[in-house]
């Protein structure tokens, strides 16, 4: 089988799974923004194009995302009060985390109902602000678990480094740690991206171009795309 017809077979068993599809949809949108900033003053018609297209997708994820709380509640229930974490840092983290993330949901919906007139939702704004605080907060909860991963995992290769030579360390070992590395770069774009959506006044909110969201965006789905081949081979 050749390298093309691996890669192939590879993408296409991503985009069967719901994250893998997401990702990709993700890339799809943020790239035709990114287009839409670029000739935004080059070529306001190719750029309304591209922002439709952007748009179109973006609320495609969002309607996806509608059953989403299904799993979350199973996942909560399971995850508990974090018992099988390595440290209580980690469990405070995960448990908050949760928490958030069991109200964002939600309040998503309401905001997706009222924005498709499906009912009429009093202070729509004050919801769409909501909506953009707990986004931010679920990504921040989601990077400082990571950061904390990472930290406990370099202290692990640390003490591996002393006991014995580095070519006996594990090579997965190794490949996780670099992709947990590139999770925090990836959700770090996130966490921009996110705060990008508060009211202007708060933080960077309402600051960025169309151009800017676009690129943040794209890269951040690119690592995503990139994290999921590499873990099916680490796997393998």
């Amino acid at each position: 089988m050749s390298s093309t017809t691996k890669f192939v077979a590879e993408f296409c068993d991503i985009i069967d799974s719901y994250g893998g599809r997401d990702k990709v949809m993700k890339a799809l949108c943020y790239s035709a923004k990114l287009v839409a900033g670029y000739h935004l003053k080059r070529n306001p018609e190719l750029a309304k194009r591209y922002a439709t297209a952007s748009s179109k997708i973006s609320g495609a994820r969002a309607t996806l995302r509608l059953i989403d709380d299904i799993p979350m509640i199973q996942y909560a229930l399971e995850y508990g009060l974090g018992k099988n974490e390595p440290d209580r840092i980690m469990a405070i983290l995960g448990v908050t985390a949760n928490i958030v993330d069991l109200l964002y949901y939600p309040i998503e919906k309401i905001c997706w109902l009222s924005e498709h007139k499906i009912v009429d939702v009093k202070h729509a704004d004050n919801w769409d602000n909501a909506n953009s605080v707990f986004w931010v907060l679920s990504v921040y909860l989601n990077l400082m678990r990571t950061l904390r991963n990472f930290w406990l995992n370099q202290e692990k290769l640390n003490r591996s480094h002393e006991l014995c030579s580095p070519t006996n360390i594990d090579a997965k070992s190794l490949a996780k740690h670099r992709l947990e590395l590139m999770s925090i770069a990836r959700i770090s774009l996130d966490f921009v991206h996110a705060v990008s959506t508060l009211p202007k006044g708060y933080l960077w909110g309402g600051k960025l171009s169309t151009f800017q969201v676009g690129a943040i965006g794209t890269l951040s789905a690119g690592l995503g795309i990139y994290q999921i081949f590499a873990k099916r081979r680490l796997c393998k």
